[in-house]
């Protein structure tokens, strides 16, 4: 006799981690990577893993795949939505769209404020608010621990690779302010992003002068002017201000309000 068993298996649903993202801009990366599980995260910048212009830890960007923005690449990697900077190419954003894809465009944030509210639309996005307002309180605590309202501003001016220097109404403007430095660039008639003349610096120059460290700077034209070697040292501090610390908002603003506020406190104790 054929006897049937018949075993009733209970099958639990496989519940959505949350939305699959990828990113074609390193800015959004370091955000990203903070607020959203490792496995919705399908793609980022190739600038991510580029020692040289990433924002976040080589080892935890090489955890990702990388890609260099195009429309096929990002195709190819099934995400429900894709965040990119400003500078994206329009005609592979409306391509994306066009799939269905959906496409979230971060402006480069020129407040802590803005920058914030980019960590919680970038969260919530993820799915994952809770871990926005985390990496919020770090950043918000990270600025009060800098913020200098004692004695009068020390001149600064962060002064990049071409002689590129940040302006009135930029991030690094409000971030070197909080921690009680007065941006020469407005004195120099500077616009928000400009080019200062080695001249200009040279016969006015700040206090601080913020770059990449000197070592670095022997290819560069204007950094590795042997001018600069003149100044005299008992009047203009030079320090190192890694371009990462300038070219990103987010979780960078910890470390670069930081490092701005480390500084502060050396030239007062001095």
């Amino acid at each position: 006799m054929l006897v049937v068993v018949l075993v009733l298996i209970t099958v639990t649903p496989v519940v959505a981690a949350g939305p699959r993202i990828a990113s074609i801009n390193p800015c959004v990366d370091a955000i990203l990577v903070r607020v959203a599980d490792a496995d919705q995260i399908v793609g980022i910048s190739h600038y991510s893993q580029d020692p040289r212009s990433t924002s976040i830890s080589m080892d935890v960007a090489m955890r990702f795949h990388a890609t260099s923005g195009t429309a096929e690449e990002i195709v190819v990697l099934q995400p429900d939505i894709l965040m990119s900077g400003p500078h994206a190419s329009p005609a592979t954003l409306l391509a994306l769209e066009r799939m269905n894809i959906r496409v979230m465009t971060y402006p480069v944030p020129d407040s802590v404020k803005r920058s914030i509210e980019q960590v919680q639309s970038i969260a919530a996005a993820a799915g994952h608010p809770e871990r926005g307002k985390q990496l919020v309180e770090e950043i918000a605590s990270a600025v009060e621990r800098a913020r200098f309202d004692e004695g009068a501003p020390i001149t600064a001016l962060i002064w990049q690779s071409g002689g590129m220097v940040p302006g009135t109404g930029t991030l690094s403007d409000q971030l070197l302010q909080l921690a009680g430095f007065k941006n020469m660039s407005t004195d120099y008639g500077l616009k928000q992003w400009d080019v200062l003349p080695i001249e200009y610096l040279l016969s006015k120059p700040p206090r601080l002068v913020l770059s990449i460290s000197r070592s670095d700077a022997a290819g560069d034209r204007m950094l590795g002017h042997p001018a600069i070697d003149k100044l005299p040292r008992d009047a203009v501090t030079f320090r190192s201000y890694p371009f990462r610390l300038l070219s990103c908002a987010g979780p960078t603003i910890i470390d670069a309000i930081t490092r701005l506020a480390e500084i502060r406190r050396e030239l007062v104790l001095r």
